[in-house]
């Protein structure tokens, strides 16, 4: 698939929340995440099994989910990105909401490393 083509099918997934396909299918399996922060829940991750648990052990975080977003993806070369968020209240910390912009990078019709900025 073309950048394009996975940024498409990222949207389709996005749009129904099955984030767990998005991984299944589009990501490669020795895909990067890599997250700003110092939370220790949230660390950057190497390999497919360890952004899976990586989402794993943010869902156990979540007590309530509220809603949240994703923009359509914007193309450009071998990247695309979207704006995401979501309304949630976490276990022990109250309800927020978090917004982000993730940026992914795409090889070989997969999805190589995603990156987050908040």
């Amino acid at each position: 698939m073309t950048t394009k083509e996975v940024a498409s099918r990222f949207d389709e997934f996005s749009q129904t929340g099955a984030w767990d396909k998005i991984v299944v299918e589009l990501y490669a399996e020795d895909c990067e995440s890599i997250e700003p922060g110092t939370d220790p829940h949230l660390r950057s991750a190497k390999g497919l099994d360890a952004i899976r648990e990586k989402g794993e052990k943010f869902n156990e975080m979540v007590e309530e989910m509220h809603g949240g977003y994703c923009t359509p993806a914007v193309v450009g070369g071998d990247y695309f990105s979207v704006a995401m968020g979501m309304d949630v209240t976490m276990k022990g910390a109250g309800r927020m909401k978090m917004d982000e912009v993730a940026v992914y990078k795409v090889k070989d019709g997969k999805i190589v490393s995603e990156q987050f900025f908040y």
